[in-house]
C-alpha cells in the first residue's frame, strides 16, 4: 500500500502487544514509517481471553505486559544512541536499536478501547482512542467528553499527546438505499455472532451490545417481550438479549449511527452523528462474509467519491 499510495496514513490497528518483543515492534513500526515516508499510526492492543489462550499466553498478565511495552518503544524511538531497559517482563541490554522513525519524534500512538477503564488507561497515557465498541454515538458522547477532561492531566508515554478518538463500526454504501442498509445490519449482526472471536469468551455479550446498541425502542418492547423465555446466557452469548439483537430493524441501525449504511446521502448522515459528538476518525469495516466481493468495490468507491468529500 505504501509504494501505490501517497496521502494515506498506514494504520496497525492493531498490534497485539503481549505477542510481541517491544524491540521488534519498534524496528519494524520504524521500518514501514520510511517506507511510507512517514505516514505510519501506531495502534496497540492487548486482544481478548478467546486468542490468547490460544497462544499459551495467560490473559492475567497480559495488561501489565502491554503498558510495559508502552513505555519502552516510545523511549527506544527518542533514545540516540544505546537503550537499554530493565523492568518487570523485559529486560534488555544495551543496544542501539535502528532505525529510528522517519516521523519526529515518533507516530502517533493509539490504543484499543473497548470499555471505560480502557478509554481512562488511553488518557491517563496521552494516547488516541480507537473505540472497538461499535456503539450508538448517542451513548457514546459521555465517555468521549470524560476522555477529552481527563486527558488534559496526561502523563504521555510518548514524546506528545494524542487527543483523538476513533470510532469503529460496520460501513457499506451502495445505490439502493435500503438493499444496502439491509446488507450492512446482518453484517454486522453476523459480525458479533455467537462463537466469533469478538463475543465466545465473554459472558453477558448481548446484554452490552444490546445497550451501546441504543436498546430496544418503546414501539417494539411489546413485541420482543416474546424473547423473554429465551434460554439461559452462555459464554457464547444468548438467551434474549442475543434474540433481540438479532430482530432489531436495520433501519434502526443505520438511523441511530451503530451502521454507517445506506445510499451516499445516508452514509453521509450516520457518519456525522459521530462527528457531532466529538469523534475525529471513523473506522470502517468494509469486508464481510455476507456482501459479496462486487459489492464491497462499490462500497468503497462510493464512500471515496460521494462520502468522504462531504467531509473535506
Amino acid at each position: 500500500m505504501s509504494r501505490l499510495t501517497k496521502n494515506i496514513r498506514i494504520g496497525f490497528g492493531v498490534v497485539v502487544l503481549p505477542n510481541h518483543h517491544p524491540v521488534q515492534v519498534a524496528e519494524r513500526l520504524s521500518m514501514v514509517d520510511h517506507l511510507s515516508g512517514g505516514r505510519v499510526e501506531f495502534g496497540v492492543g492487548r486482544s481478548s481471553p478467546y486468542e490468547q489462550v490460544g497462544l499459551g499466553i495467560d490473559p492475567r498478565d497480559t495488561r501489565d505486559i502491554m503498558e510495559e511495552s508502552l513505555n519502552i518503544i516510545p523511549k527506544i524511538w527518542q533514545t540516540p544512541g544505546l537503550f537499554e531497559w530493565k523492568g518487570k517482563h523485559f529486560d534488555i541490554p544495551q543496544r542501539e536499536i535502528l532505525p529510528k522513525p522517519k516521523q519526529d519524534p515518533h507516530p502517533p500512538i493509539w490504543m484499543a478501547c473497548t470499555q471505560p477503564t480502557s478509554y481512562e488507561m488511553a488518557a491517563e497515557k496521552g494516547i488516541g482512542v480507537l473505540s472497538f465498541g461499535s456503539g450508538a454515538p448517542a451513548g457514546m458522547k459521555d465517555h468521549i467528553d470524560k476522555y477529552r477532561e481527563n486527558i488534559k492531566k496526561a502523563k504521555p508515554v510518548g514524546g506528545f499527546v494524542n487527543n483523538q478518538w476513533a470510532n469503529f463500526t460496520l460501513g457499506h454504501c451502495g445505490d439502493d438505499d435500503m438493499e444496502a442498509v439491509e446488507t450492512g445490519a446482518q453484517a454486522i449482526k453476523e459480525f458479533f455472532g455467537p462463537n466469533r472471536p469478538y463475543t465466545s469468551d465473554r459472558q453477558d455479550v448481548y446484554e452490552n451490545l444490546l445497550e451501546s446498541w441504543g436498546g430496544v425502542p418503546e414501539h417494539l418492547e411489546a413485541s420482543f417481550s416474546r424473547f423473554l423465555g429465551e434460554g439461559e446466557q452462555d459464554l457464547g452469548g444468548g438467551g434474549a438479549p442475543r434474540a433481540m439483537l438479532g430482530e432489531l430493524p436495520a433501519e434502526l441501525l443505520a438511523d441511530r449511527g451503530v451502521i454507517v449504511a445506506g445510499n451516499p446521502d445516508r452514509c453521509i448522515e450516520s457518519a456525522k452523528r459521530h462527528q457531532e459528538i466529538g469523534v475525529d476518525q471513523l473506522l470502517l469495516i468494509m469486508q464481510s462474509d455476507q456482501i459479496p466481493h462486487e459489492k464491497v468495490m462499490r462500497s468503497i468507491e462510493l464512500f471515496g467519491k460521494e462520502v468522504i468529500p462531504a467531509f473535506k
